[in-house]
């Protein structure tokens, strides 16, 4: 039986497991400049991040739900924070199960696959 709530993560892909249903892939790629990161969901574009300072992200024409979109972006935040700093996979999840927590989103961590 599948699990009601989760995350599963392929290479830098993952999915959002909400209510049995699971969507995705988000994942990220260096802009062509190498200057920032495209943000996209099922191979389209949603957004960019440039800085730590200047982020353009939008979902709306996904018509996902909105916690969906909280964990998603918490966790692309989480992943790109750490492969921009250089943290390894321990420090990465870690930081990952501290900010869905305090986010009301840590029963998303129960099944990470």
């Amino acid at each position: 039986m599948p699990a009601n709530h989760g995350i599963r993560f392929d290479e830098t892909q993952f999915w959002v497991i909400h209510r049995r249903l699971e969507y995705g892939p988000f994942d990220y790629e260096w802009s062509h400049d190498f200057r920032g990161l495209e943000l996209t969901y099922q191979g389209a574009k949603y957004g960019e991040i440039c800085s730590d300072c200047e982020i353009h992200a939008d979902l709306k024409e996904f018509a996902l739900p909105m916690r969906v979109v909280q964990v998603a972006s918490l966790v692309s935040g989480c992943m790109l924070f750490g492969v921009t700093r250089g943290m390894n996979a321990w420090e990465r999840q870690t930081l990952l199960q501290s900010t869905l927590t305090e986010h009301g989103c840590g029963h998303f961590m129960e099944f990470v696959d």
